[in-house]
C-alpha cells in the first residue's frame, strides 16, 4: 500500500508560480511510475503530467508543456510539480497518482486508469 499527501496548493495570479509535492509513505516509493492530474468543477479528472521511477522520462498534457515541470526526489519519497505562468484556466483541485507497476509507458501514464493509488487532493485557484 502506498498512502499520498499533496501540499502547496493556494490561491495565485495569473502568471505567477506554485510548487505542489506530493509525500508517499508506504511500499518502495522509488520503483514507482508518478503522476499528477487535476479536476475543475464540472469536469472531468485530466492527465497533467507523469514520471518514470527515475525521472529521467517525462510527458505532459499540451495544455500545461513549457509551463509545468515534474519532478521526483525518490531519497525524500516526493513528487513534486513546478508550475510557472499560471492561467485561470489552471483552477482545479490537483491529484498526484502512484502506479504499482514500475515500467513506464508515456501513453498510458495519460489515464487514470493506469494507477492505481491516489492522494486527497490540494486546490489551486488562479485568479485573473
Amino acid at each position: 500500500q502506498v498512502k499520498l499527501v499533496e501540499s502547496g496548493g493556494g490561491l495565485v495570479q495569473a502568471g505567477g508560480s506554485l510548487r505542489l509535492s506530493c509525500a508517499a509513505s508506504g511500499r518502495t516509493f522509488s520503483t514507482n511510475a508518478m503522476g499528477w492530474f487535476r479536476q475543475a468543477p464540472g469536469k472531468e479528472r485530466e492527465f497533467v503530467a507523469a514520471s518514470n521511477w527515475s525521472g529521467d522520462s517525462t510527458v505532459y498534457a499540451d495544455s500545461v508543456k513549457g509551463r509545468f515541470t515534474i519532478s521526483r526526489d525518490n531519497a525524500k519519497n516526493t513528487l513534486y510539480l513546478q508550475m510557472n505562468s499560471l492561467k485561470p484556466e489552471d483552477t482545479a483541485v490537483y491529484y498526484c497518482a502512484a502506479d504499482r507497476d514500475p515500467t513506464f509507458s508515456e501513453t498510458s501514464a495519460r489515464y487514470y486508469w493506469a494507477y492505481d493509488y491516489w492522494g486527497q487532493g490540494t486546490q489551486v485557484t488562479v485568479s485573473s
